[in-house]
C-alpha cells in the first residue's frame, strides 16, 4: 500500500532524500482523475461495443487513419495512440479481418507497413463518430463549467509536452 500524504515511505536508491508528497486536496484530486478516467473510458468503450461492435481503440486507430488521409505507417499509428507496436498489430490483424482496415507496403522504404482505412472503415467510422462525441459529451464536456474544460486542456497539454519531449522519435500529436 503506497503511503499517505503524511507517512514517507522508506526511501529507496532512486527516490529522493526527501518526498514532496501530495496534500489531502491533492490526493483527493489524483484518485478522483483516476477512477474518472478508467470509468469514463470504459463507457465511451461500452457504448461503442454495444452499438457498433467495435472498441474505443479500433475507433481510435479509424480515427487517426481519416486525419492521415487514410493511411499511416505501423510505428506512426502505435506512437500516436501511445500504445505498443505489438499491440497495434494484434488490433489491425483482427480490424482487417473485419475489412476495416488493410495493410500495405511502403513504396518508399521496403520495412515500412501501412495501416490503410477501407470503405468499410470509413462507414464505420462515421457511424460511430455521433455515439462517440454523444458520450464525450455527456459524460465529460457537458460537466464541466467551460473555464474548468479549458484549465483541463491546458493541464493535459502541458502533461503530454512534457512526456512526449522524453520520446522525441514519437509523433504523438
Amino acid at each position: 500500500m503506497p503511503p499517505s500524504a503524511s507517512t514517507p515511505a522508506s526511501p529507496s536508491s532512486s527516490a529522493p532524500a526527501e518526498t514532496p508528497w501530495l496534500d489531502a486536496d491533492q490526493q483527493h484530486a489524483w484518485r478522483a482523475y483516476l477512477l474518472g478516467t478508467t470509468l469514463l473510458l470504459d463507457r465511451l468503450d461500452d457504448d461503442l461495443r454495444r452499438c457498433h461492435g467495435a472498441s474505443l481503440v479500433e475507433y481510435e486507430i479509424l480515427v487517426r487513419l481519416s486525419d492521415h488521409e487514410g493511411r499511416l505507417r505501423m510505428a506512426q499509428l502505435a506512437d500516436s495512440l501511445a500504445h505498443s507496436r505489438s499491440r497495434v498489430t494484434h488490433t489491425i490483424k483482427r480490424m482487417e479481418k473485419s475489412g476495416l482496415v488493410k495493410r500495405a507496403d511502403s513504396p518508399d522504404d521496403k520495412r515500412g507497413v501501412y495501416a490503410v482505412i477501407t470503405e468499410g472503415g470509413r462507414a464505420l467510422l462515421d457511424e460511430m463518430a455521433p455515439t462517440h462525441v454523444a458520450g464525450v459529451r455527456e459524460h465529460f464536456v457537458d460537466l464541466a463549467d467551460p473555464a474548468d474544460f479549458e484549465a483541463t486542456g491546458r493541464l493535459f497539454n502541458a502533461v503530454s509536452d512534457q512526456l512526449i519531449a522524453g520520446h522525441p522519435d514519437r509523433e504523438m500529436r
